[in-house]
C-alpha cells in the first residue's frame, strides 16, 4: 500500500479499469489531475478536443465503437456544463461513459466562487448516477463504483465531481482488480419464458423488431439464430442497426417515421411483434394507439421501466437480451412461416427505396460509401436528412458500426464521436456523415483530428439548408422557410484546409467514388464537401402523429 495524492489515485483507478484513452480539456480546478496524467503519458493517451462537448461525444463514440467505457474530463464551471449535451446524448442512448469533473475546494463550495457550479445537481436527470467527492478517502471507491454502474444492467453515463483540495490531499492507495460485470439473468422468470414460448409457437405472422439493446448486449449471433429458427422478418430502429445483418434475406429495413414501407406495413399486419431491446420511441411507433394493432406484443428488455411505458404489451421477459435469446433458442424447435415470408418478399419488391439516379443526391452518396467500404467501416452521423439516408442506404452487417444520436438527436455529435471511434478502432475506416448545418456546430474538431493526425473522413452532405427542418416546412408549413436557408459565403474546403485537413469538393456524381477512395487511402483527416439539391428529401415518411401504416413517399404525393 502506498500514499498518493487524490489526482494520482484518479489516474491509478483509470489504469485499473483498463482505460487507455481519455478525452478532455484542462482548467484551474482539474490541474492536479492533468499534472498526474503528465506522468503517465505512455499509459493513458489524452486527446485534447477543441471544446468540452467534443470530448463528451468522443468518449461516447469510443464507448459505442468498442463496447468499453468512454472517459472524458473537464474542469469546473463552464468546462463541466459544456459536457452536459454529450452526457445527455449518452444517457438517452444508454452509452457507458464516465465523466470526471473537478470543482472548487470544499471551503469555497456554495459561495458562488469563481467557476463554481453544482454539476451533480445539473446532471442528475441525465446520468445513471453521479457523485461529488469531498473526502479523499472515498475517492478510489467512488471511481470504481462509477465504472461498475456505467456498465451494469442497462448502461449509461456516470459523473464524478471532485473538489480540488481532494485531488491534492494524500491518501493510502491499494490497487484492486475491476469488479466483474455479470449479465443480468436473475430477473428472467420461468413463467415469463413459458408465456413467451407459447405465443411464439401460436403465431402465424411473427415480426421481430430490434433496438439498441441488442447491440449493447452483443446479441447479434443469438438474434440471427432466433430469427431463422422461427422464420420471422426483422426490422430495426435507428439504434438497432447492425444487430441484425442488413444483407440477411429476413431483413426488411428500418421501422418508423422514415422506415421502409415493408417494415411499417409488415408490422401493421403481423399477429405477433417480438421486440428485442427497443423502447418504442415515438419516432418508431407514430400514433401509439394504432401501432401493431393486429399483433400480440412480446417485449424482451433489460429495463423493467420500459415495459408498458409507451406501448402496452401482452408479455415480457426482463433481463439481458443475449441471455434471453439464448434460452429461447434452446427451447424452441424450428417453425415454418413460408407463406408469411413470401408475402413480405412481395412487399419488398413492391416498395423498394427509390431516388433519382441521374444526379448527385443524399441516397447516392450513402450507397457509394457502402460500395466503396463494402459495408466494412464505422459510420458515424450527425442528425438530420443525412442521418436517415445513412440508416436507409448503408448495409450494416455488424453491431457497433453505426454511431448516431438517436434519443436526443444531437446536431454536432458526429465529428467528436468519429474521433473517439477511431481512437478505439485504429484498424477501421471511420466516416462521419454530416449535414452542412451540423458541420457548422462542430467544425472546430477538425483541428483536433489534424493535431493528432486522427484519420477520419468527414463527408458533408451539403444542401445549403437545414435539410430536415426545411423538409417539414415544405410538407407541413406551407413552404415558409423560416431560418433554414444557409446559402452564404462559407467555404468548407478552405476552412478544412486552414485547420490542416485535406479537403475536396464534389459537385457531380461521377466525382464521388474516386474522391472517396483517395480520401480513405490517404490515412489523414479529410473533409469532402458534397453539393446536393436543397429539395432532396427523405422518403418514405410518416406524418407526425399518424400511424406507421400511413407511410408515404414522393410517388404517393404525386398521386394525391
Amino acid at each position: 500500500m502506498s500514499k498518493l495524492t487524490g489526482a494520482e489515485i484518479v489516474v491509478e483507478c483509470l489504469k485499473e479499469q483498463g482505460v487507455d484513452t481519455v478525452f478532455g480539456y484542462p482548467g484551474g480546478s482539474i490541474l492536479n489531475i492533468y499534472d498526474a496524467l503528465y506522468q503517465h503519458q505512455d499509459e493513458i493517451t489524452h486527446i485534447l478536443t477543441s471544446h468540452e462537448q467534443g470530448a463528451a461525444h468522443a468518449a461516447d463514440g469510443y464507448a459505442r465503437a468498442t463496447g468499453k467505457v468512454g472517459v472524458c474530463l473537464a474542469t469546473s464551471g463552464p468546462g463541466a456544463t459544456n459536457l452536459v449535451t454529450g452526457i445527455a446524448t449518452a444517457y438517452m442512448d444508454s452509452v457507458p461513459v464516465v465523466a470526471i469533473t473537478c470543482n472548487v475546494t470544499n471551503s469555497l463550495l456554495g459561495k458562488d466562487s469563481f467557476q463554481e457550479i453544482d454539476i451533480t445537481g445539473v446532471t442528475m436527470p441525465i446520468t445513471k448516477y453521479n457523485f461529488i467527492v469531498k473526502d479523499v478517502n472515498r475517492l478510489a471507491t467512488v471511481i470504481r463504483r462509477a465504472f461498475t454502474i456505467a456498465q451494469t444492467g442497462r448502461p449509461g453515463p456516470v459523473l464524478v465531481d471532485i473538489t480540488k483540495d481532494v485531488t491534492a490531499a494524500p491518501c493510502e492507495y491499494e490497487r484492486e482488480e475491476p469488479e466483474e460485470i455479470v449479465r443480468q439473468s436473475d430477473t428472467i422468470r420461468e413463467e415469463d419464458m413459458e408465456r413467451a414460448i407459447e405465443i411464439i409457437r401460436k403465431s402465424k405472422q411473427p415480426f421481430i423488431f430490434v433496438g439498441g439493446g441488442a447491440v449493447l448486449s452483443n446479441a447479434a449471433e443469438e438474434l440471427r439464430a432466433f430469427a431463422h429458427k422461427i422464420q420471422a422478418p426483422v426490422a430495426d430502429s435507428l439504434m438497432g442497426k447492425g444487430a441484425f445483418d442488413g444483407c440477411d434475406e429476413l431483413y426488411t429495413g428500418m421501422v418508423g417515421m422514415h422506415g421502409t414501407k415493408t417494415s411499417n406495413f409488415g408490422i401493421t399486419e403481423a399477429d405477433l411483434l417480438i421486440v428485442v431491446g427497443a423502447r418504442f420511441s415515438d419516432r418508431v411507433t407514430g400514433n401509439a394507439s394504432k401501432f401493431a394493432k393486429n399483433a400480440k406484443i412480446l417485449q424482451l428488455d433489460i429495463d423493467p421501466a420500459e415495459i408498458n411505458k409507451n406501448i402496452k404489451v401482452d408479455a415480457s421477459v426482463i433481463g439481458d437480451v443475449k441471455v434471453i435469446l439464448r434460452k429461447l433458442n434452446a427451447r424452441l424447435d424450428p417453425i415454418n412461416h413460408d407463406e408469411w415470408i413470401a408475402h413480405i418478399e412481395r412487399m419488398k419488391d413492391m416498395y423498394p427505396l427509390r431516388y433519382d439516379k441521374n444526379m448527385l443526391t443524399g441516397p447516392f452518396i450513402i450507397q457509394t460509401v457502402n460500395e466503396v467500404t463494402q459495408g466494412d467501416a464505422v459510420i458515424v452521423t450527425e442528425v438530420g436528412q443525412h442521418q436517415m439516408w445513412a440508416a436507409q442506404y448503408y448495409n450494416y452487417r455488424q453491431p457497433r458500426t453505426l454511431l448516431t444520436s438517436g434519443g436526443l438527436g444531437t446536431m454536432g455529435y458526429g465529428l467528436g464521436a468519429a474521433i473517439g471511434a477511431k481512437m478505439g478502432c485504429r484498424d477501421k475506416t471511420v466516416i462521419n456523415i454530416a449535414g452542412d448545418g451540423c458541420f457548422r456546430m462542430n467544425m472546430n474538431e477538425i483541428a483536433t483530428a489534424t493535431r493528432y493526425n486522427i484519420p477520419v473522413v468527414e463527408l458533408i452532405v451539403n444542401n445549403h439548408v437545414l435539410g430536415m427542418v426545411r423538409q417539414w416546412q415544405t410538407l407541413f408549413y406551407g413552404k415558409r422557410y423560416s431560418q433554414t436557408i444557409l446559402n452564404d459565403s462559407v467555404d468548407f474546403v478552405k476552412l478544412a484546409e486552414a485547420m490542416g485537413a485535406k479537403a475536396y469538393r464534389v459537385t457531380q456524381k461521377e466525382e464521388l467514388e474516386p474522391t472517396l477512395r483517395e480520401a480513405i487511402s490517404l490515412n489523414v483527416p479529410v473533409v469532402i464537401d458534397c453539393q446536393i439539391s436543397c429539395d432532396d428529401k427523405v422518403f418514405p415518411m410518416v406524418s407526425p402523429g399518424a400511424p406507421i401504416a400511413d407511410a408515404f413517399d414522393d410517388t404517393d404525393l404525386k398521386i394525391n
